[in-house]
């Protein structure tokens, strides 16, 4: 599935298998992760940890999105299988130490887990990259990130199934299980080598150009939107919605439905509309999403509704980033990519180590400030990327 360096002077396409076992392999790496701040109470209360501290040391936990800066030359030299079978193997690991029982060790697991969800994100995306023209990019892309709809859609639900029959630990074992198999058919899976001619690896280092920094600097601003929210979902659901570990489950797949609309969505109309443009249009709804959730007070059908549209519009914009950042450095993409999951992880672990403080001092109001201001920061780094990029034949 996975190759190096032929050339192709037409324009390559990854088949739908090797588009499925790359979608696989994500899906199970945000299986492995995306359901713990849904269930923080439940782990809170195994390790008699408080909301702050499991907050902090999940934001330290983000920062293992740094380690993918050691991936960008390899990738650039076709070494995508490599890289995700690393990613997937220290993310197993990750998820079994969590088991131990304490916050050191589950802090030291979700590092773990970060690192592989990162090592595997920035391959994936430099392989289709490397493979798909940017007219076409965002419809493979959106398709490879329904992996992120799939943990809430199916991940956390049976997470949630499996707290209730094994405790706490059940889904961190079987999670590592499922993704074990997973990464033995990565390892056997048979090569497709192909790759845009404009994506060969040159023997110089590309420097970064203003137009790379405005793309890596819009992606941050929208990972910070996002995770500052996502990460207290679950304590402000439980304790000022008194939502069951049954009921967040449930809230939890109305979720994943909406991020798979949003996938799909990508998917199929933002070659059409230009990723840029539709990258801010979405960055609008999810500010009336994050609107909305402030008037929710103790209603959970107005909560409901105002997270749905920030997950839609969050989904939507992070999706279509990726093939906004692929692109702006076409011929170093695998560093480029590399930089974006940094820069992300930066973004990402900054709201997440500010949730639980924003949280305890001024309830969901804090984080979803924190949350509208970096939407407005993402939608003016989309807006001048749009002044400076001039070659792209979508806007």
């Amino acid at each position: 599935m996975l190759g190096t360096n032929r050339i192709a002077a037409a324009d390559p396409n990854v088949s739908n298998a090797a588009l499925a076992l790359l979608t696989a392999v994500k899906a199970i790496n945000n299986w492995m992760f995306r359901w713990v701040p849904f269930f923080l109470p439940v782990l809170q209360r195994a390790f008699g940890a408080s909301t702050g501290q499991m907050t902090a040391v999940m934001g330290i936990g983000q920062m293992a999105g740094l380690t993918s800066l050691a991936t960008g030359r390899q990738l650039d030299n076709g070494r995508e299988r490599p890289a995700m079978l690393f990613g997937l193997t220290v993310a197993i690991c990750g998820s079994l130490l969590a088991t131990v029982g304490n916050v050191a060790a589950f802090g030291i697991g979700y590092f773990a887990m970060l690192m592989g969800i990162a090592w595997v994100t920035v391959a994936g995306h430099t392989y289709l990259a490397r493979r798909v023209r940017y007219e076409r990019r965002a419809r493979v892309i959106g398709i490879f990130e329904m992996s992120w709809a799939s943990a809430l859609l199916v991940g956390v639900p049976a997470a949630a199934l499996l707290i209730s029959l094994f405790g706490w630990r059940g889904p961190f074992v079987a999670f590592a299980a499922i993704a074990t198999v997973i990464g033995l058919m990565l390892a056997v899976a048979p090569d497709e080598a192909e790759v845009l001619e404009d994506a060969v690896a040159g023997t110089g280092r590309v420097p970064f150009t203003p137009l790379a920094w405005l793309s890596l600097g819009a992606s941050a601003s929208i990972a910070l939107c996002g995770l500052t929210t996502v990460v207290i979902i679950g304590t402000w659901l439980d304790e000022v919605l008194s939502v069951s570990t049954a009921g967040i489950g449930v809230v939890a797949v109305a979720f994943g439905a909406a991020e798979l609309m949003a996938s799909g969505g990508s998917a199929a109309v933002a070659d059409r509309l230009g990723p840029r443009r539709s990258t801010r249009a979405a960055m609008v709804i999810v500010l009336v999403g994050l609107g909305v959730i402030t008037q929710a007070g103790s209603s959970l059908p107005i909560a409901a509704l105002g997270l749905v549209l920030f997950f839609l519009g969050f989904e939507f914009s992070i999706v279509t980033s990726f093939a906004i950042v692929s692109e702006s450095l076409p011929a170093a993409r695998g560093r480029i990519l590399a930089a974006n999951v940094a820069v992300g992880t930066v973004g990402r672990g900054a709201g997440v180590m500010a949730s639980g403080s924003l949280y305890g001092l001024f309830g969901i109001t804090g984080p979803v400030a924190l949350s509208a201001v970096a939407a407005v920061c993402a939608i003016t780094f989309l807006t001048l990327v749009d002044r400076h990029h001039q070659t792209l034949p979508l806007a």
